[in-house]
């Protein structure tokens, strides 16, 4: 709880973002909470939609997408099986702001892999919407301090562990 309490009161006064600039720290605070469940919920729900009509209909819906490809068809509907799981499980865990950092890093190899199937398919408009989430996962990760309000904090507190290990 005391680890709780410093990260409110750097929060308030400013300790935790000292970059020279007149947002407020609390500011800070809150649009990086609203930024990452945003996004993490965004991400969750395209996992959940695709388990919800099964992972074997969305696997199947891939394959003919990438028949001009050289990626062999048995490739495309595996991923497909395992990629709403991915989503759900990271959406989640952004959602609730829980191993904040690997998470992230995870989010960036999985939006890399997916831009480089769009790519190989020459779906620039795909493409570009998929840069937009990799810009968001590494303004997310290059600006952690900011992540006041999750589950990491929470922990960390409660295990008297550094705020920098999540």
């Amino acid at each position: 709880m005391a680890r709780i309490k410093l990260a409110i009161r750097q929060v308030r006064i400013g300790d935790f973002m000292t970059r020279g600039n007149n947002r407020k720290p609390q500011d800070i605070a809150v649009a990086y909470l609203l930024l990452r469940m945003t996004i993490g919920l965004n991400l969750f729900i395209h996992g959940l939609s695709r388990l919800l009509m099964g992972a074997t209909v969305f696997a199947n819906s891939l394959v003919p997408m990438f028949a001009k490809t050289f990626l062999p068809g048995w490739s495309v509907y595996a991923f497909g099986l395992v990629l709403p799981w991915v989503e759900t499980i990271l959406g989640l865990l952004l959602l609730l702001g829980f191993r904040t950092r690997i998470c992230l890093v995870g989010c960036s190899a999985l939006i890399f892999v997916l831009t480089f199937g769009t790519s190989i398919r020459q779906d620039w408009n795909t493409a570009g919407s998929q840069l937009v989430y990799a810009a968001i996962f590494a303004c997310l990760l290059a600006y952690r301090e900011g992540d006041v309000y999750s589950l990491d904090v929470l922990v960390c507190s409660r295990k008297g562990s550094a705020l920098d290990s999540r």
